[in-house]
């Protein structure tokens, strides 16, 4: 049977208060009486029940994680890196599927039911009125991946969606391409949403032609090699900037098969630089989202605003960065 708080106090010659406050983060408990219980567990090989400690603070210790992207390889990562941080500063995290869900209201519930001390939204696919309703509920929010604004009513931590749009479009302008084509990702993403507008101002400023624009149904590969087939109608097109890099390996796959060769014939520029993109088989130039930056510091608020829910709302970007592989051609004057 499990040792008891009882059982450890009886052995340590204090009070079951002083034990509960020896386990319990910042509760105040001299140094002897520290001593003296922690000396009685080891011999009874007590463990602090984690639902007993939560009743007594009013703190569950759990953040709720939230996304609705499972589908990509890149959340794997995401999810490595949220669980691993979390539970380096003693949180657990509470993993929440939203693919299917619309309701911010029927979200703000399900949490609630777990009583979290605070909510990561891990995607850009979800309107910010999910963020906001979290918030309005008294839930410490951090929206992780979400939209740059300027007077954000909540926690932001991401990139600058619009000058990434605008480094593809430069990518492709220092490479010598001239008809350029966007592939983005699904349409209603403030993410993908920003960078084609970034990328279509930033070709025009550059001289270059956008032949088409489409948007992929899903950030799959399936949806990148079936958007693929409309943009290879027009011959005229010489390299695509995809919204992300699973979609442009399907893409990518998409025009080998129709006998294209890559970047003779075209040229692709994808975005996040997942492990796959630096396989030999896709060798893909990319732009480098720095997710753990991202999620060092999402996780760095969250569990401040634990602490201090009143805490002022911050955007907090971080840069981007090509990484040039094999799939642009050389830029013109250097050798290939």
């Amino acid at each position: 049977m499990a040792v008891t708080l009882k059982e450890v106090a009886e052995l340590a010659g204090v009070s079951r208060s002083a034990v509960s406050r020896t386990f319990t983060d910042g509760a105040s408990v001299s140094a002897r009486t520290r001593e003296k219980v922690e000396k009685a567990a080891r011999a009874l090989g007590y463990k602090p029940s984690l639902i007993a400690r939560s009743l007594a603070t009013n703190r569950t210790k759990l953040i709720g994680l939230v996304a609705n992207n499972f589908q990509n390889p890149a959340f794997l990562d995401v999810f490595d890196l949220f669980t691993s941080e979390l539970q380096k500063r003693g949180f657990r995290p509470l993993l929440v599927n939203l693919s299917l869900e619309t309701s911010p209201k029927k979200s703000v519930e399900l949490l609630r039911q777990y009583s979290v001390d605070g909510v990561i939204v891990a995607t850009s696919t979800l309107p910010t009125s999910f963020s906001a309703a979290f918030q309005a509920a008294g839930i410490p929010v951090i929206h992780t991946f979400g939209k740059h604004q300027p007077n954000a009513n909540v926690h932001v931590v991401g990139i600058d969606n619009d000058y990434c749009g605008g480094l593809a479009a430069s990518t492709f302008a220092e490479h010598g391409y001239r008809t350029v084509a966007l592939l983005g990702g699904p349409e209603t993403a403030t993410s993908t949403q920003d960078r084609a507008a970034g990328f279509l101002r930033m070709c025009q400023q550059k001289g270059l032609t956008v032949a088409k624009v489409r948007y992929a149904q899903s950030y799959t590969y399936e949806a990148g090699r079936a958007a693929m087939h409309t943009l290879m109608e027009d011959d005229s097109i010489e390299a695509v900037f995809c919204g992300d890099d699973l979609i442009c390996m399907g893409a990518m796959d998409a025009a080998r098969a129709a006998g294209k060769k890559i970047p003779a014939d075209i040229g692709f520029l994808g975005f996040n630089d997942i492990a796959m993109a630096g396989w030999d088989a896709y060798a893909l130039t990319t732009i480098r989202q720095p997710i753990r930056d991202i999620i060092m510091s999402s996780v760095e608020l969250v569990v401040g605003m634990v602490e201090n829910p009143a805490r002022s709302p911050e955007v907090r970007l971080f840069p981007c960065r090509v990484i040039d592989r094999g799939s642009l051609r050389p830029i013109p004057g250097e050798r290939s």
